[in-house]
């Protein structure tokens, strides 16, 4: 059972981003890695990648899942199973 489970209903995933500059992301059940140029971030639809320039958490809120970024965003990217797989496996090596 998944922390969305117990809470009555599946967690909504919406991403609202304002003049390439804000991100606003619901549904985030953690943040796998980030820095100032990618986050990785594993949402109730997958994993998603987040690449830009100077990147900031402006906002982290654990229990209800959101998650606010702060910089110039170049792309959004959800990685299909395939890609999950080289995701995790970049970061367990990273991490050994």
């Amino acid at each position: 059972m998944n922390q969305y489970e117990g809470k009555g209903s599946v967690q909504e995933h919406d991403v609202i981003m304002r003049g390439r500059r804000t991100l606003d992301i619901t549904g985030v059940k953690q943040v796998e890695s980030f820095d100032s140029e990618e986050f990785l971030l594993e949402t109730v639809m997958g994993f998603l990648s987040i690449r830009g320039q100077n990147l900031q958490m402006k906002n982290l809120d654990v229990d209800k899942g959101i998650v606010s970024i702060k910089g110039k965003i170049f792309d959004l990217i959800y990685l299909d199973e395939h890609h999950q797989e080289k995701a995790k496996g970049f970061f367990s090596k990273l991490f050994k």
